[in-house]
């Protein structure tokens, strides 16, 4: 007779409705945390002042929960640098951050760089084409960190509809990160969306981890954070439904 073994825990789950923004803005006050947002952003003037202006407006200018709004540029040739100013964001080009480290290549290096431009004592990074952006997809990604004080890095998830259809979608998480998580990382088979762009973490457990260049930075994180800090510190946040570019399953 073999024995089951028990299946491993998964990270702690929320919903980004559990997050009152304002009771959000007073915990970060009474803990004294500073917090970044930061877009990492090429090419995206079509979509990126739509998500700092509401940012800027609500988040920075009436409850103080975000201190530092920033965008990242990695080399846009369109009109990203002039939306996202004018929208509300500090603007910084990550060819001009940390020069003397040499050119890096793809998302990996631009959040490489954003630990640099930004200074926050949490960061948060959203991605610069979403297309129904709310305010609670900050809100419910820095719920979790500024409530608990164990919780040091979240990963966000959410239904990624396509055409008007209620379902499909993330194709390479479906067919390729989550079967191969299984596999070797049977501990990270709980999170939903392991290659999301939408997360957050402490910059005391960030400044600890490598951060790979390309386009591997997202599922790299995430493997070394649980490494580091084990499934007790990390937590995924339900953020309901996200559209942006993506591509039938089939």
């Amino acid at each position: 007779m073999t024995a089951t073994l028990p299946a491993p825990a998964g990270p702690q789950s929320f919903a980004w409705w559990a997050f009152d923004p304002s009771e959000l803005a007073a915990r970060k006050e009474a803990r004294g945390l500073s917090v970044s947002l930061c877009l990492p952003a090429r090419d995206e003037d079509t979509t990126v002042g739509e998500i700092v202006g509401p940012i800027r407006q609500r988040l920075v200018d009436q409850l103080g929960l975000i201190d530092d709004l920033v965008v990242i540029d990695d080399g846009s040739s369109d009109r990203t640098a002039e939306v996202a100013t004018a929208a509300g964001a500090r603007v910084v080009r990550s060819v001009d951050i940390l020069p003397d480290a040499g050119p890096g290549v793809g998302k990996g290096n631009v959040i490489w760089k954003s630990l640099a431009a930004c200074q926050g004592d949490v960061i948060c990074w959203i991605d610069a084409d979403i297309r129904n952006f709310e305010l609670h997809f900050v809100t419910g990604l820095l719920g979790p960190i500024v409530s608990d004080p164990e919780i040091a890095f979240v990963k966000g998830h959410y239904r990624r509809p396509l055409h008007g259809e209620s379902t499909g979608g993330g194709r390479v998480t479906e067919l390729l990160a989550r079967p191969l998580l299984s596999r070797f990382f049977p501990e990270l088979a709980g999170f939903a969306q392991p290659l999301a762009g939408e997360y957050a973490g402490t910059r005391s457990l960030l400044e600890t981890i490598p951060v790979a260049q390309g386009w591997g930075v997202e599922i790299g994180m995430l493997i070394d954070v649980v490494r580091s800090t084990g499934l007790g510190a990390v937590a995924q946040v339900d953020l309901g439904v996200r559209e942006h570019r993506n591509r039938p399953l089939h």
